[in-house]
């Protein structure tokens, strides 16, 4: 995958170094003045401004983090109880490459901190739209995971309410969205995002906009066979949502070459699809031996028993409707231009529900891109 991306980025360079040669057949340029010509076309010039060059290559910073809130009510050894797994993996820290021609380009960044794992993203903008494709895949070996279970006595909170996974938890997501916007006249939002594009005076819009989400959730494993104990047998979460929204964007110029920008939007998940696996263990049947509870016992000695010996067994699956709920996505970048070059950073929120009978929660997903980019 890593090989392919860079001979496509290679690709793209040599390609727009041709283009500035004018090497290309006359088709071709035919098609890329077309191009041009349609990246400003009907657009406040006093307002925004195409760029002369129309390659860009970018080397970006990648830090994300992401979080996992759900809430169970059950029965154990014949006692309700509650519980409120807070699940958080550390921020992890990526770097890669975007390159794209005029309001379109692909990009690859790869982890060098934290959890194991890589982002590929896909992104279109044009003068009333922007389309965009994030693929995000990782594995973290110590996730924080809060169990804040009311089984848990308050005086032991402190050393048993905060564990680690022994086991990597795999989170697998994929995010398209879609915005048009209603002041494409004189508000980009290539400006802030791509690139592309150069607002010369501050202007918002409103904007609708469009979301699909699948998301993977992994824990199954025999070693956190405890933890899909406490959950009811759940292991692995799968989730596909559609989403539509309406918000507001705004690009804030206070100096010339300085963007700033802001975008909320409120989304209506009207579909809201889980696919739930559920899992056996021989958490009770382990609770039954005396060291299980044996005072004596050390907690090196307790932690090698019992992940020595706990298990689960696959025992199926589910798949139904979680029913509408509300999300939530918002952004912030600022981007400052300079001659052919320009640095920037913009961030990212999304917040994802779900609903199992009595299981529900959320994963919340953010991370902050800085970049460094040059036009050719």
């Amino acid at each position: 995958m890593q090989k392919k991306l860079i001979w496509i980025l290679a690709a793209l360079f040599f390609c727009g170094q041709a283009m500035a040669q004018n090497d290309l057949p006359s088709l071709v340029k035919k098609a890329k003045n077309l191009i041009d010509s349609m990246s400003v076309k009907g657009v406040d010039r006093c307002y925004i401004d195409a760029p002369e060059k129309p390659w860009r290559i970018i080397v970006r910073g990648n830090v994300n983090q992401s979080i996992l809130n759900m809430r169970t009510v059950g029965t154990m050894s014949g006692v309700d109880y509650s519980a409120k797994p807070h699940l958080k993996t550390e921020p992890s820290r990526y770097i890669g490459v975007w390159a794209g021609y005029r309001g379109c380009g692909l990009g690859y960044t790869k982890n060098v901190g934290g959890d194991k794992g890589s982002y590929f993203t896909v992104s279109a903008t044009g003068k009333f739209y922007s389309a965009n494709l994030r693929i995000h895949s990782f594995e973290n070996n110590s996730p924080h995971f809060d169990l804040n279970s009311d089984l848990i006595p308050e005086e032991d909170k402190d050393k048993w309410g905060k564990v680690h996974l022994t086991n990597p938890i795999k989170v697998h997501a994929v995010i398209a969205d879609a915005f048009y916007l209603f002041n494409g006249k004189r508000f980009s939002y290539a400006a802030a995002y791509s690139q592309s594009k150069i607002q010369k005076r501050s202007a918002g819009s409103l904007m609708a906009g469009a979301m699909y989400y699948q998301g993977s959730i992994d824990y199954a494993s025999h070693s956190n066979g405890d933890l899909i104990y406490a959950m009811q047998g759940l292991g692995k979460v799968k989730l596909w949502q559609g989403s539509v929204g309406l918000g507001y964007a705004y690009n804030w110029v206070p100096t010339r070459g300085l963007l700033v920008n802001a975008t909320a939007m409120p989304m209506l998940t009207l579909v809201n699809r889980i696919k739930a696996y559920g899992y056996a263990t021989n958490v009770e049947q382990l609770m039954e031996d005396p060291i299980f509870w044996d005072p004596n016992t050390s907690d090196e000695e307790w932690d090698e028993w019992f992940y020595n010996n706990v298990h689960i067994t696959p025992m199926g699956d589910r798949t139904f409707n979680s029913g509408m709920t509300l999300n939530f996505d918002a952004r912030l970048s600022v981007t400052y231009n300079f001659g052919r070059y320009f640095v920037g950073a913009y961030g990212q929120f999304n917040n994802m529900r779900y609903r199992h009978n009595s299981s529900h929660g959320y994963l919340n997903d953010w991370f902050i891109n800085t970049s460094v980019g040059v036009r050719l």
